[in-house]
């Protein structure tokens, strides 16, 4: 195992020496840059792969649920939700058939509850217009509910091992460090062409693992490069967010059942007028509904 502690010293780290600089709007790399490159990730890869389970399978569902999960949720949170929610959920028709508030349920601890709405949406879209097959390219995947470009493209590398571009935190961290040292502002556009370079085009699906697992380390061993990134920004405190009145709803409603909307208010918010606007705002997203005066899963 690489000790992140020493990085700095090796020449995985080595700023003065590197080949690798991309600093212009001149990004065609030489076969020795893009060979020097690969040879690092992979040997990182090799002695340090990361054990996650939706790694060790090629089941299509398996790998679309934990892209789902790992959209702005650390990876720790989904290796140990992940399980529960697979053996509660596992295919495409039980998560489709099942009610929200038991999807809601299960999804308790994640964070960013639209995510199980949209992701048991999802898995409606399959059944009902996919035949129960996940589609394979990016332009159907990015059809599905909560699927973006990014996401999209992360699914057919890793479910179909596709040679697709994509660029997520981790990747994003390696590029940025490698081939631009000095820069401020990188911009995804200069990083998308050296992506696909440097893609592994037989086997994508363990070259992008590689990719993630060596950004995961350079998180802690250098400082952060997404830092220089054009799109970086500061993520707000959880503590008196909109997320986090969003949560006591959901875990209010699904403790205590249907409710009328001053008990919920007055349980789940210091603001009533603020937790009132939150609460609208979750009914529009079919989150909750209102019936009869009561609140409810919807």
């Amino acid at each position: 195992m690489v000790d992140p502690d020493n990085q700095l010293n090796s020449p995985f780290f080595s700023r003065n020496s590197t080949p690798f600089s991309a600093e212009s709007d001149y990004t065609l790399l030489s076969p020795e840059a893009v060979s020097a490159f690969r040879k690092i990730i992979w040997q990182y890869y090799e002695a340090n792969r990361r054990e996650m389970a939706w790694r060790d399978t090629t089941d299509p569902y398996a790998i679309f649920v934990s892209e789902v999960m790992l959209q702005q949720t650390q990876v720790a949170r989904v290796r140990a939700k992940y399980p529960e929610f697979m053996a509660a959920f596992p295919d495409f028709a039980s998560l489709a058939a099942a009610p929200l508030e038991k999807v809601l349920r299960v999804w308790q601890g994640m964070g960013y509850n639209r995510r199980a709405k949209m992701l048991r949406d999802a898995a409606v879209m399959v059944m009902e217009e996919f035949g129960g097959c996940l589609p394979k390219t990016p332009e159907e995947l990015v059809t599905l509910p909560g699927i973006g470009p990014a996401t999209a493209a992360s699914i057919a590398a890793f479910a179909y091992n596709a040679p697709v571009v994509f660029i997520e935190t981790n990747i994003r961290r390696v590029f940025i460090h490698f081939f631009f040292p000095t820069e401020d502002k990188v911009h995804d556009d200069r990083i998308r062409p050296l992506v696909r370079q440097t893609l592994d085009w037989i086997n994508p699906r363990e070259w992008y693992y590689a990719l993630m697992d060596y950004g995961a380390m350079a998180k802690q061993a250098v400082e952060n490069p997404n830092r220089r990134s054009h799109g970086y920004t500061v993520q707000a405190a959880f503590d008196g967010s909109d997320r986090q009145i969003r949560g006591r709803v959901l875990r209010y409603l699904l403790d205590e059942g249907p409710s009328s909307r001053d008990a919920v208010v007055a349980a789940c918010g210091d603001d009533a007028e603020r937790t009132h606007k939150i609460i609208l705002k979750m009914v529009g997203e079919c989150l909750l509904s209102e019936e009869s005066g009561l609140l409810r899963i919807a």
